[in-house]
């Protein structure tokens, strides 16, 4: 299950997180503000951590750098009332992952919780071994018995994201927001990309990108 840090001074805000975190599943871990928050890094492992900006002793902003500057690459979505592109800026400068501004929707709080999580997992697993294939994050490349390939970062990056839970089905809109980062990005791009990977990987035997009609794609293993 995973742990959600939730940083934010105002009780019934905090509170309110907390419960729709874990009536989704979640482990929610709350804090007042960014000291409080540290001590409880000290003793727990976190997933991902929701923060506020205007909070006592230290603010968001000063909280996520400092946990980039301590080595955290623990996802952060900041959450605040300050809403001018500096404001954004500054968070964005500041090593926040994700921003939303209050009011806020908390579906779609969950959604972004849930992206980045999603995200920071594909991260986290630099390399993934599937029917005897190897696949490197970060030399962009599938090793076989044949050899090795090196594919280019788009491409690599969908499949990695495919062949890493094998047999699930993402939807399109899953693996644009993973993938291409949520940027505003035509989705016949990606149908192009997987049309390229299945030409690439024509010969292959070990697996194959299938189209689930009106779902999204999954990758599969074949067998003889």
């Amino acid at each position: 299950m995973f742990q959600i840090l939730v940083v934010e001074d105002d009780a019934i805000l905090r509170e309110l997180y907390c419960s729709v975190l874990s009536d989704n599943g979640y482990t929610p871990l709350p804090a007042a503000d960014g000291l409080e928050a540290f001590d409880i890094l000290d003793d727990h492992h976190v997933d991902l951590i929701i923060t506020d900006v205007m909070m006592p002793r230290m603010d968001g902003f000063e909280f996520t750098q400092a946990l980039r500057e301590a080595g955290y690459t623990t996802p952060v979505l900041i959450i605040t009332a300050k809403q001018t592109a500096a404001d954004k800026q500054q968070g964005f400068r500041a090593g926040t992952d994700d921003y939303m501004v209050k009011p806020i929707d908390l579906n779609e709080m969950l959604w972004r919780v849930q992206a980045l999580l999603r995200r920071s997992q594909m991260v986290s697993q630099r390399r993934v071994r599937f029917c005897g294939l190897e696949f490197n994050i970060d030399t962009l490349t599938v090793t076989s018995e044949e050899g090795t390939q090196t594919l280019p970062q788009m491409e690599f990056l969908l499949l990695f994201k495919l062949i890493s839970a094998p047999g699930q089905i993402f939807t399109s809109q899953q693996i644009l927001s993973d993938v291409w980062e949520g940027k505003d990005v035509d989705p016949h791009t990606l149908a192009v990309h997987i049309s390229r990977l299945r030409t690439r990987f024509r010969d292959c035997r070990s697996f194959e990108i299938v189209t689930v009609w009106g779902l999204g794609y999954k990758v599969v293993e074949k067998h003889d």
